[in-house]
């Protein structure tokens, strides 16, 4: 890594890396497959790709799984995201847990920026995209949580990671506004939510755990509004982000 990107880009970039990897061992999503030159889920590859060149497309990029005319959370995960693994591992974990509904969702939507591809201040984006169909305790946790992974909490026994000092040493310094961050959330009344991520994220990169989507359905369910349009197609604020990851011609 680039000496002069911030510790808080370092660690994107650690835990995207982790994530992918995990992937990479458990099962490819199409993107990732195409990434690297090999088959997508839906069989199309390189092969697409001489046949019709670099694509500027208004509808689906066959290189792609087609996505549903009205694309649900689950279709996104299942045919855009990457490090879904990774996702569901900690969501599960926090499930075992007994952690409530709300805290549930937001582990298994902590890092779905660094999912789709926008790889740094992932907390503030994953944040931005899920707004207006979750409570705003969801989305503030999501938020707040890039910036609690730098900070220990001995009460919930979370410490300092240590795959930062393995990776960036043990004289860390989180940025200024990392610190304000970390301070406004300390006294916040959702603190403990955004905290409870941080416990089930650094718990959730084993090659080894078997996770589903099968326990989360109704989770989601009844916490996450489900635009009738799709999204992408619902007028939301963040609907354009949306169109942009269906239809994702700017990264590929």
């Amino acid at each position: 890594m680039a000496e002069n990107i911030t510790l808080n880009e370092r660690a994107d970039a650690l835990e995207r890396k982790m994530s992918d990897e995990l992937d990479v061992l458990i099962s490819k999503s199409a993107l990732f497959n195409m990434a690297d030159g090999k088959l997508g889920a839906s069989n199309m590859g390189s092969d697409a790709t001489a046949k019709r060149g670099r694509y500027q497309l208004m509808d689906d990029d066959p290189r792609l799984p087609k996505m549903p005319a009205k694309p649900t959370l689950l279709d996104f995960f299942e045919y855009r995201a990457k490090g879904i693994n990774h996702m569901l591992q900690s969501a599960t974990h926090a499930l075992k847990a007994s952690m409530p509904e709300k805290t549930i969702l937001a582990c298994l939507l902590h890092d779905i920026a660094n999912a789709i591809f926008i790889k740094s201040d992932h907390g503030y984006w994953g944040a931005q995209l899920i707004e207006p169909y979750v409570d705003e305790e969801v989305s503030w946790a999501v938020r707040a949580h890039q910036a609690l992974r730098f900070f220990p909490d001995e009460s919930v026994g979370y410490s300092y990671p240590e795959m930062y000092i393995k990776h960036f040493g043990p004289d860390y310094e989180p940025n200024d506004y990392i610190k304000e961050a970390y301070k406004r959330a300390r006294d916040h009344k959702w603190y403990m939510t955004a905290r409870m991520i941080t416990v089930h994220d650094i718990y959730s990169f084993d090659p080894n755990a078997v996770v589903s989507w099968e326990p989360f359905i109704d989770i989601v369910g009844r916490h996450f509004k489900q635009p009738e349009e799709g999204l992408g197609f619902d007028n939301s604020p963040v609907s354009h982000m949306w169109r942009t990851i269906r239809r994702p011609t700017k990264y590929l």
